[in-house]
């Protein structure tokens, strides 16, 4: 399995970014993909997650409304897009496969950082 993230980068509060998770090695319309963050000394979290078929997606509540997960399973890849971008939203962002076993490795996730 393999996962690469890309789209990351600076901006200000109140803008936007789409993050982009290239998926490889398993049968990625078969799975949940899920998009996660992590500041240093602080614990991985999720943010948003998507079903295989893209009907249903769930947020954690410091997202909602701001972010939106979606999927293309023509490109194996999953994208989350950040509106309205906070200070406290600058962590690193991953995505996995959480439901595939073994649990996947982590890619090295895209760095978003929110600030003037």
């Amino acid at each position: 399995v393999q996962l690469v993230e890309s789209g990351g980068g600076l901006v200000q509060p109140g803008g936007s970014l789409r993050l982009s998770c290239a998926a490889s090695g398993f049968p990625f319309s078969r799975y949940y993909m899920s998009w996660y963050r992590q500041t240093p000394g602080k614990e991985r979290e999720s943010v948003a997650a998507i079903s295989g078929n893209g009907g249903i997606t769930t947020y954690a509540d410091s997202v909602k409304g701001r972010f939106t997960i979606s999927r293309d399973n023509a490109k194996n890849t999953v994208y989350l897009q950040m509106n309205s971008l906070k200070p406290e939203d600058t962590a690193v962002y991953y995505c996995n496969a959480p439901h595939v076993q073994p649990f996947p490795s982590w890619g090295q996730g895209t760095q978003v950082t929110v600030s003037l």
